[in-house]
């Protein structure tokens, strides 16, 4: 049975960071893509960032490139987003995502989910 739970949320003032980790299990990391999406409540996910398993570098939506990476410990089957300089637009819930198949950040029926985690940024 696969599991992602993800830990690291909360809130933090405007210009703060954080650190989110996705724990998985009954999954290899290294043989998924892996993403993080957030999604505030009445609108729709969003992708957020996508490591990439076999071309150049990982993806990140506009708005948070530069300001995000996200990164996989492959030792530790754990994924991260560290998130600095972050700002109330960034407040959201987080969740970690895995697809043993090619999935974009505009798609959003990626194989597995995790619970989220919430981030809160105030002003």
């Amino acid at each position: 049975q696969v599991q992602l739970v993800e830990s690291g949320g909360g809130s933090v003032q405007v210009g703060g960071s954080l650190r989110l980790s996705c724990a998985a299990s009954g999954l290899i990391m290294s043989r998924n893509y892996m993403a993080w999406f957030r999604q505030v409540p009445g609108e729709e996910r969003e992708g957020v960032a996508r490591d990439n398993m076999e071309f150049g570098g990982p993806s990140y939506r506009d708005g948070v490139r530069g300001r995000f990476t996200i990164s996989v410990d492959n030792a530790k089957n754990t994924m991260y987003l560290q998130m600095n300089d972050l700002q109330p637009e960034d407040t959201a819930m987080y969740y970690c995502a895995a697809d043993p198949d090619y999935r974009s950040l505009n798609d959003r029926t990626w194989m597995y989910w995790g619970q989220g985690t919430q981030v809160t940024v105030s002003s």
